[in-house]
């Protein structure tokens, strides 16, 4: 069986699960452990980011790569639409999905996770004990945009990438104004790479990701619940309703380093 190892939070592992999902393929998702599990799967793979793909003997990583593979060794329903044109299109909206989306999106979550504490602690596993989830909820809101300048999303950085979102959700909106997809009448891989990366923007509702009940269907503030927007949450959830799997058809692996089986 193909094995993902992945992050469940992860927008670009989700980029990949929909893609499988699109495809019809059965997996297995490896959750690794951040830390000692990175080390894990770099050691077996060579590599330290997710998601990684395993398929047989063979190690993909990066998720247009795997996207490519997927195409390649799996070809019913194709990512790539046949016309030259159309081709080139899909992988110039795949790329720039990748390069804006999925970088800005996490730039504004972090923005309005440090705003605001009860979103910080409604992203806490369930199984988060409580005192951890009371400890996490009342860290500083200043300290956490301390903490963000370090790693690239301070209040400015916070600021502009939600700036861009707009844009970039505006555009889209009008892009499917009248085709049901990005580029036209059938799906493609820019389709299921803005779907999947839009994930941090707004968690789809429904039973596609291993998060806790309070924070499904909801997201960055002034993007998530803007009327502005639906358009486009509405044309991703009809996506997810059409392709998407239920998470608990997933054969899960547990959340440790060990769980990582390499042939």
């Amino acid at each position: 069986m193909i094995e993902l190892y992945q992050f469940e939070l992860s927008q670009y592992s989700e980029k990949v699960r929909l893609i499988l999902d699109y495809k019809g393929l059965e997996y297995r998702k490896v959750e690794i452990t951040p830390g000692i599990g990175q080390v894990e799967l770099f050691r077996m793979s060579g590599q330290r980011q997710v998601p990684v793909l395993k398929d047989g003997s063979t190690f993909v990583a990066d998720s247009t790569e795997i996207a490519k593979y997927l195409d390649r060794q799996y070809p019913d329903r194709p990512l790539f639409p046949s016309d030259p044109v159309q081709r080139a299109l899909c992988l110039i909206m795949e790329e720039w999905a990748d390069s804006s989306i999925g970088i800005k999106s996490r730039q504004a979550l972090f923005g309005a996770i440090s705003q605001d504490q009860g979103f910080r602690r409604s992203l806490l596993p369930e199984t988060t004990p409580d005192i951890v989830k009371s400890l996490v909820e009342f860290i500083p809101s200043e300290l956490l945009k301390v903490l963000g300048i370090g790693v690239g999303s301070g209040p400015d950085s916070v600021k502009s990438a939600t700036t861009d979102l707009k844009q970039d959700l505006e555009a889209l909106c009008l892009l499917l104004v009248e085709r049901p997809y990005l580029l036209g009448d059938e799906p493609c891989l820019a389709d299921l790479a803005v779907a999947g990366l839009s994930m941090l923007i707004k968690f789809p509702d429904g039973p596609y990701l291993d998060l806790p009940p309070a924070v499904k269907g909801k997201g960055i503030p002034g993007l998530a619940d803007s009327i502005v927007y639906e358009p486009f949450f509405t044309w991703r959830d009809r996506l997810y309703a059409q392709y998407r799997k239920s998470t608990f058809s997933y054969n899960t692996a547990p959340s440790a380093p060990t769980s990582i089986s390499i042939d």
